[in-house]
């Protein structure tokens, strides 16, 4: 026992030797700031002050909205509220297209598929993860039950499969015909809050977890490939940047940070000291220049990739009420919807 004792007191002593050497490598790769690198070229500003404004505003809603998704024909919004309704609504029209009701009203997340557009799915409290098939009227044609936790996010991979992150510190792969769990991830240790596919690999996606770390996964070996730090809370959000090369992530510290996987490394981080609260949600631009943020103080500020994180570019100029729970850039990059628990959405 002594011998095995002395064994793993090794061990640990040879692990935190690789991780201050690790530590050192990236000291001497991060030579330079986002800021500096992007000043070496001629990089365009921002138009200030941006030609942004509410175009639609989208009411129906009789409790918090908690999250929203994009079609992948970038006119239609799925949106999940506590009144127990999931909703598809027209963006240009503002119409209501179709009203899915929910056996459980504590739902946290919704997701659109996006090839087709014809599956949804939601999950919340209830531990299921509920596909609902809007060409049979809505109707739920499968529920995926194995999680121990609450549901905290979904994202459809195609038609077939769908990814789901949970309270009981997983992620599970799902195949959507058999109800079966094909993967398992569960290298967290702490509730898994967001995921996100890569939108240029399908077998690779990012998670955030209440351990402040946010990991990379690959889907075919099931196995956590990266493992990012720097947040010192709750990280709440994650979102691929459009090249699928970074991510970014929305935290309880007040921060978003961006990661690049290719020098495995925190590239940049915006926040500054008069921001105070939580981000609750975020998203980037179709070019990824920008990264919008949600706040829990109703507001949502877009920041600037590739200049110093301490300015934002601007802020959405009429807040919500409440909270903003969830934003989405729809695939076309020309609009974003912004969610909160005022029960309204918001079409900028």
């Amino acid at each position: 026992m002594a011998d095995l004792t002395e064994r793993i007191e090794n061990v640990t002593e040879e692990v935190e030797k690789l991780k201050e050497e690790i530590a050192k490598v990236r000291e001497t790769k991060q030579d330079k700031t986002m800021e500096e690198v992007a000043s070496g070229g001629e990089v365009k500003s921002i138009r200030k002050p941006p030609m942004i404004k509410i175009r639609r505003t989208l009411k129906g809603h009789f409790g918090k909205v908690y999250a929203c998704h994009w079609s992948g024909d970038s006119q239609s919004v799925l949106s999940a509220s506590q009144d127990g309704k999931l909703m598809i609504w027209n963006a240009y029209t503002t119409n209501k297209i179709q009203a899915v009701p929910l056996r459980s009203s504590w739902v946290m997340t919704c997701a659109f598929e996006q090839s087709k557009g014809q599956l949804v799915a939601c999950g919340g409290l209830d531990n299921l993860c509920s596909i609902y098939d809007l060409s049979q009227g809505g109707k739920a044609v499968k529920e995926l039950a194995a999680h121990d936790g609450y549901l905290s996010c979904c994202r459809f991979i195609d038609e077939g499969k769908i990814a789901s992150s949970s309270g009981d510190q997983t992620c599970i792969l799902w195949d959507i015909e058999s109800g079966e769990v094909l993967k398992t991830f569960s290298q967290h240790h702490g509730d898994v809050m967001s995921l996100a596919i890569c939108p240029t690999n399908q077998n690779v996606f990012v998670s955030g977890s209440v351990d402040t770390t946010a990991k990379v996964w690959d889907i075919r070996s099931g196995k956590c490939v990266q493992s990012h730090f720097g947040h010192e809370s709750d990280i709440n959000s994650i979102s691929f940047f459009p090249d699928g090369n970074a991510f970014g992530t929305g935290s309880d510290d007040s921060t978003c940070r961006l990661f690049d996987m290719r020098c495995y490394s925190e590239v940049n981080c915006f926040g500054n000291d008069k921001i105070l609260c939580g981000i609750t949600s975020v998203d980037f631009s179709k070019s990824g220049r920008l990264l919008f943020a949600g706040y829990d103080d109703f507001n949502t500020i877009a920041w600037d990739t590739i200049n110093d994180g301490n300015i934002h570019a601007f802020q959405l100029p009429v807040p919500h009420d409440n909270r903003v729970s969830c934003i989405g850039v729809n695939p076309a990059g020309d609009a974003l919807c912004t969610g909160s628990w005022d029960t309204l959405l918001k079409i900028w």
